[in-house]
C-alpha cells in the first residue's frame, strides 16, 4: 500500500468470488475442454498453453460455443500459419449477421441514449426487422457483394442497422464519427471510393447543436465513387434534413447546403421503406471483408485496416464472452465515438448475444458525472471506459455512487492507455468493492485485446491480468530473446483470426508487412513496451517508439503518467525523449499542462520532480519541464507521443503531424510554438 493508503504496483486489489468464478462462461468452457482430455488441469494458465499450441483445436472449439452455422463447411481451421498470410478456415463461408441476429426474442437489444435525455429500445426482434428492411433498401440502391458502404454518423440505433444491414448483404463497412473535420474523413473514405454515403445532418455535443450540412457537401465533392447519400435526421432536427435534402421531385440536381450535386439523395425513412423481401443474408468467405477501420493518421495517411467476417465473430465472442465474462443477462456499455474501435467492440457484443447500451453525447454534459447517470439509468452491468477518464473521474472529484444506484455494475472495462495503481483503488472504493476491473490492451489493428483481463484470476494493480486466449504473446528484449520479469518489445509468435486480412489499397502487402513484420520477421511487433511477470500478468509500459533512453536504461512513459496524473497540481502531459542516432547525448523532456487555477512556478516544477524522484528514481526526474497552456489528443483520446517527440527533435508542424487528425488544432499551435522555443534555447539545435 502507498503512504496514501492507496494499492502500489504489484498489489492483488481483487480475487474472483469463488462461486462466480466456477460458474462463468470461461470456467464452464475451460472445463468442457478438460473433460475433451485436451488439458489435465482446470487453471487457466494450462487453458491459455493448449489454446496457443494447438490453434486447430482452439479455435475450432471457439467456432462451435460462437454458434456459427457454416453455409459451406471449411476443409481446415489454420490451413496456413504464415504471418502474415495466415489461412483461416478455407473453403467455409458464414455471414457475421447470421451470429450477430440468432437471437430473436422482445427482450432489449439496443438501450439507445442521447445527450438531450431521449432514450430508445429495440428489442432482437425489432432490430432484425430494421436491418431487414435497411438491407433491402441498401439492395434498392444497387449495393451489393464488395461495394463499400461509409457512414459519417454517431452511435446510434441508426448506425447498428445500416451496419449490419451492409455485412448482411456482403457490403464492405466503414464509419468515422461527425466530430471529424471534412478532411480526415476524405483522407479515409478516399482510400475505399464508397459507393453509398449515409450522413447525419447534425449532432448534439455539450449542449449545443453541430450543423454538419455543409461538411457533408464537401464530403460528397470530395468523394467521386458516391452513387448514393442517404440522410438520416438528428433526432428532433427533421427541418434541417428536409432543407438538407431538398425537394426531391422537383429536379434529380438537389441543392445541398448551397451546392448541387448529381447524386441520388435519400431519407433515411425511405431507405427502410416498407418492403417484403426478407433477410437474406450473403454466404461470403471467412476472410471477405466486413469492415474498414482506421488508425490515428496523426504523423501520415491513415492505414486503412481490413478484418474478415469469420475473425470478428470469432474473437469478439472469445473477448466477450471469456475475458470481459459478459452473457445474456447483462447489458454492455462502453462510451466510446464511432470513429474508435471500442465502438466495433461494443457493437460485438450482440455476436454473444448480450445486449448493448449505446450513447450519442458528450460525457461530460450536462454534468461531468453524466456517465454514471447512464449506467446507473440504463441498468448497465458492464461499464467500459477509457483510463484517461478515470484519471480525470479522480482528479476531479467524481463520486459515482452519490444519489445513484449502481448496484448493476459488477464490471468496469479500461483501455485507451495503462490505468495507473492507483485508478484500481479508486474504481474499488467509488464503484464498488466487488467490482471486476476489465483492463485491455489490443488495438484498432486487431479490434480486439492481445492482453486483458480473466475473470478467474486475482487482479494485481497497475496490471492485466494476462496474455488473452489463443495469444501466443511475449516480451522480446533488444536481442530478440523472450523475457519474463523484464520489459522489452510486445511481440505475437502465432496468428489469431482477426489480424488484418490486409490494408486497403495495399496489394502486394508491403505496407502490411513493414507496419509489423519488419522488425522481427514471421512475428507480430505490436509496437508497445511491456513486462510479463511469473504468474502471466503483464505491466503495459506505452508505445515502445516512445520509449525513453536514459544512460542506456529504457523506460516508459507510462511510469511517468501514472505519477504524474495523480498530482492534482498536473491537467495534462507527454514525455518523450530527443535521444537518437543522430543525437546521442539527447534530453528528457516533459510538456505540461497545469490544472486550472495553478500557477506554473518554480514551485509546481520542483513538486513535479520530487515526485518523480520520490515515486521512481532519481533517472526519473526530467531535463527539462516545458508548461503549455494546454495539450491535444488523437481524435480517439490518445496522447500525441510521436508527433511531440518529433516536434521537440526539430520537425516541422506539417512534418510532425496531420492537424486534422487530432482534437485541438490550436492545442497542436501550442505544443509547436513550445517546441521551437524550446529549440531555440538549446545550445546545439537540430538543424542550427
Amino acid at each position: 500500500m502507498s503512504d496514501t493508503g492507496g494499492p502500489v504496483d504489484g498489489d492483488i486489489v481483487w480475487t474472483p468470488d469463488p462461486e462466480r468464478a466456477a460458474t462463468c462462461p470461461l470456467a464452464t468452457f475451460t472445463e468442457s475442454i478438460r473433460r475433451r482430455g485436451a488439458i489435465q488441469d482446470d487453471d487457466y494458465q494450462s487453458l491459455l498453453r493448449w489454446s496457443v499450441e494447438e490453434p486447430d483445436e482452439f479455435w475450432s472449439a471457439m467456432a462451435e460455443d460462437a454458434g456459427v452455422e457454416w453455409r459451406s463447411a471449411p476443409t481446415a481451421t489454420l490451413a496456413d500459419a504464415s504471418m502474415p498470410g495466415a489461412i483461416w478456415f478455407p473453403g467455409g463461408t458464414l455471414n457475421y449477421v447470421d451470429v450477430a441476429l440468432r437471437r430473436r426474442d422482445d427482450e432489449p437489444a439496443i438501450i439507445f441514449n442521447q445527450e438531450n435525455g431521449d432514450t430508445d429500445t429495440l428489442s432482437w426482434n425489432e432490430l432484425a426487422e430494421q436491418v431487414r428492411r435497411c438491407a433491402a433498401g441498401l439492395r434498392r440502391l444497387g449495393v451489393g457483394r464488395g461495394d463499400r458502404v461509409a457512414a459519417y454518423i454517431p452511435s446510434r440505433v441508426e448506425t447498428v442497422v445500416v451496419f449490419l444491414a451492409t455485412a448482411a448483404i456482403g457490403a464492405i463497412w466503414t464509419v468515422t464519427s461527425p466530430d471529424f473535420g471534412e478532411r480526415s474523413v476524405i483522407d479515409r473514405f478516399q482510400q475505399v471510393e464508397p459507393k453509398v454515403l449515409v450522413a447525419i445532418d447534425g449532432y448534439s455535443y455539450n449542449g449545443r447543436w453541430h450543423d454538419r450540412r455543409t461538411v457533408v457537401s464537401r464530403l460528397i465533392e470530395g468523394l467521386p465513387s458516391l452513387e448514393h447519400v442517404v440522410v438520416v435526421p438528428d433526432l428532433g432536427r427533421a427541418e434541417a434534413t428536409a432543407a438538407f435534402v431538398g425537394d426531391r421531385d422537383a429536379d434529380p440536381a438537389v441543392d445541398v447546403a448551397g451546392g448541387t450535386t448529381d447524386r441520388s439523395l435519400v431519407r433515411w425513412a425511405d431507405l427502410l421503406a416498407a418492403s417484403d423481401e426478407p433477410l437474406i443474408t450473403e454466404a461470403v468467405p471467412f476472410d471477405h471483408p466486413l469492415w474498414v477501420v482506421y488508425t490515428s493518421g496523426t504523423t501520415g495517411r491513415p492505414k486503412s485496416i481490413v478484418h474478415g467476417h469469420g475473425g470478428v465473430v470469432l474473437e469478439h465472442h472469445k473477448l466477450i464472452r471469456f475475458h470481459l465474462d459478459l452473457t445474456a443477462d447483462d447489458r454492455f456499455f462502453w462510451f466510446s465515438t464511432t470513429g474508435w474501435v471500442m465502438w466495433n467492440i461494443l457493437i460485438g457484443g450482440l455476436v454473444a448475444g448480450v445486449p448493448v447500451v449505446i450513447y450519442d453525447g458528450s460525457p461530460t454534459h450536462p454534468d461531468p458525472e453524466r456517465l454514471w447517470d447512464l449506467a446507473a439509468n440504463s441498468g448497465a452491468t458492464f461499464v467500459g471506459l477509457s483510463a484517461g477518464y478515470i484519471q480525470n473521474a479522480m482528479r476531479t472529484g467524481h463520486e459515482p455512487r452519490r444519489g445513484r444506484d449502481l448496484d448493476a455494475v459488477r464490471a468496469v472495462g479500461v483501455t485507451g492507455s495503462p490505468l495507473a495503481s492507483a485508478g484500481y483503488g479508486w474504481l474499488l472504493d467509488h464503484v464498488g468493492a466487488d467490482v471486476f476491473i476489465a483492463s485491455i490492451s489490443g488495438g484498432t489493428d486487431v479490434a480486439t485485446g492481445f492482453i486483458g483481463s480473466v475473470p478467474t484470476l486475482p487482479i494485481r494493480a497497475g496490471a492485466l491480468q494476462g496474455a488473452c486466449l489463443g495469444v501466443d504473446a511475449v516480451a522480446l528484449d533488444e536481442s530478440g530473446r523472450p523475457v519474463v520479469g523484464e520489459t522489452g518489445e510486445l511481440v505475437i509468435r502465432r496468428p489469431i483470426p482477426s489480424m488484418p486480412t490486409s490494408f486497403w489499397g495495399d496489394p502486394d502487402g508491403e505496407r502490411y508487412r513493414a507496419s509489423y513484420f519488419e522488425h522481427y520477421p514471421g512475428q507480430w511487433r505490436h509496437g508497445d513496451w511491456v513486462r510479463f511477470d511469473e504468474d502471466g500478468s503483464c505491466v503495459v509500459y506505452g508505445r515502445s517508439d516512445a520509449t525513453l533512453n536514459r544512460g542506456g536504461v529504457r523506460m516508459g512513459t507510462g511510469d511517468f503518467y501514472g505519477v504524474l496524473e495523480d498530482l492534482p497540481s498536473v491537467a495534462d502531459c507527454i514525455v518523450l525523449d530527443t535521444t537518437s542516432s543522430a543525437t546521442p547525448d539527447g534530453r528528457l523532456v516533459l510538456v505540461v499542462q497545469p490544472a486550472a487555477g495553478v500557477t506554473a512556478d518554480d514551485e509546481f516544477t520542483a513538486g513535479i520532480r520530487a515526485a518523480l524522484r520520490t515515486a521512481l528514481s532519481p533517472r526519473h526526474n526530467p531535463d527539462d519541464i516545458v508548461v503549455v497552456e494546454r495539450l491535444g489528443h488523437t481524435l480517439n483520446g490518445k496522447r500525441l507521443e510521436v508527433p511531440a517527440k518529433r516536434l521537440f527533435m526539430g520537425a516541422r508542424l506539417d512534418e510532425a503531424v496531420d492537424p486534422s487528425a487530432v482534437d485541438d488544432p490550436e492545442a497542436l499551435r501550442i505544443l509547436a510554438d513550445a517546441a521551437a522555443r524550446w529549440l531555440t534555447a538549446q545550445p546545439q539545435a537540430p538543424g542550427r
